[in-house]
């Protein structure tokens, strides 16, 4: 819901205020006070500002109809919490509005205070330094990913800053008694720091967000495979299944040691990468949706069958994820041809190199590190039995691993973690 409130919160604000404000001088012309003695204040204050409550709401309310008839979803609480945080700084604007028409001329505060506000709250999107307006104007400046939420402090800080100004402006006005405003400043002053604080500590729009929450469908044991029911390509769940399982059974029928996970997972689930759960050998965080996407309905799955390659090939030392300046790279030569001889069991050397000759490109003889790759896999491949050809594997990887460059002094040694190159 977020999404579809981002360009209406700034007007439903700005409409709310300029109509309050225009209602509570209109309080104070009429001389409605006097007129209602038996009712409190904020009794009558209340029923006059329904109308612009509603129309805040209204502004509200109709993008999120309009989306939810278009997409057939059915929102749960945690998706509305975007409409309920904007429904309630409607009503402390309203207060707001109807104290400024209080002590105003209306003719000049409603036009003006709507037009500012509106201008204030969409220019607060644009804020990197500090970055705390952006996150308390009531306009959501946390981007979320499919099968994300809010968190319950992304909603509330914007909130808790509105509804405190506006308490203290409405006992400020309300209230003759000096305790009592005094209460209401200390108590709206914490929560307006507080909050502030509290937001300065996210990114630019990077709030606090819940992920994970996307239905899920599997299919198969050995592994169990799961996939984005409303990814846009569980359709081929069966199909991607299928590929997985095969391709697990052809590394090791090749006499490569690969350890079957007992789930695989889409990397969709967890879209951002910094909220995914690490992949482990048993369970692959593997991006299934994207690939059978890109196959189509009835294309092969290519993609599937390399990310189970660079999941399940395994090397018995940590392999650099990254280039040291100066250090040797000789050892990319013999991973990279164990690997492309891996591929060439799935039938995806050719994905493989083109991901490899992209990399080569950062060395002055990337084309002579190719040549040297295609030459050494070549051999491997053309050994007579299978028992030489996984013989020659292990070797390269052994090789590899004697020749990565030592880490330097207090740095850590990184591996690459099953399923990050996939």
């Amino acid at each position: 819901m977020g999404l579809a409130l981002d360009y209406f919160y700034a007007f439903a604000y700005a409409i709310t205020l300029g109509l309050a404000t225009w209602e509570g001088g209109r309080l104070k012309h009429d001389r409605v006070w006097d007129m209602a003695p038996s009712r409190t204040r904020w009794i009558v204050a209340g029923q006059m500002l329904a109308p612009a409550v509603g129309a805040g709401w209204v502004i509200l309310l109709l993008p999120v109809v309009m989306r939810l008839i278009e997409t057939g979803l059915v929102p749960t609480f945690a998706a509305g919490l975007p409409l309920f945080m904007g429904m309630g700084i409607v009503c402390a604007y309203a207060v707001v509005g109807c104290v400024v028409g209080h002590l105003a001329p209306r003719v000049i505060a409603a036009p003006l205070g709507a037009v500012a506000s509106f201008y204030v709250i969409s220019k607060t999107a644009a804020y990197s330094d500090p970055v705390w307006p952006r996150h308390v104007s009531g306009q959501l400046g946390t981007s979320i990913a499919f099968g994300e939420y809010y968190s319950a402090p992304t909603v509330l800080v914007p909130f808790l800053f509105a509804a405190a100004i506006a308490l203290v402006v409405a006992v400020w006005w309300s209230s003759p008694r000096f305790p009592l405003r005094l209460l209401a400043t200390v108590s709206a002053l914490a929560v307006v720091v507080v909050s502030a604080r509290t937001a300065s500590g996210w990114g630019v729009a990077d709030g606090p967000i819940s992920a994970g929450h996307a239905p899920a469908r599997c299919a198969g044991s050995e592994p169990r495979v799961c996939m984005a029911e409303t990814g846009g390509a569980i359709e081929r769940l069966g199909d991607v299944q299928s590929e997985i399982t095969r391709s697990l059974e052809k590394l090791q029928a090749a006499g490569i040691g690969v350890a079957v996970p007992s789930t695989v997972t889409d990397g969709l689930l967890y879209e951002r990468a910094r909220t995914r759960p690490r992949s482990s050998s048993s369970t692959w965080w593997l991006p299934l949706t994207a690939q059978a996407e890109a196959a189509g309905s009835k294309g092969r799955l290519t993609g599937i069958r390399l990310a189970v390659l660079f999941s399940s090939v395994t090397f018995p030392c940590s392999i650099p994820v990254s280039r040291t300046p100066g250090a040797s790279a000789d050892w990319i030569v013999n991973h990279d041809a164990a690997m492309l001889w891996a591929a060439h069991t799935l039938d995806v050397q050719d994905p493989y190199l083109q991901r490899r000759v992209g990399e080569y490109g950062q060395f002055a003889n990337g084309d002579e590190i190719l040549a040297k790759v295609r030459e050494r896999a070549a051999k491997g491949l053309a050994l007579p039995t299978a028992a030489q050809r996984t013989a020659w594997f292990e070797q390269e990887q052994a090789k590899a691993c004697r020749l990565v460059p030592k880490q330097p002094a207090g740095a850590t040694a990184a591996a690459v973690d099953q399923g990050t190159d996939s």
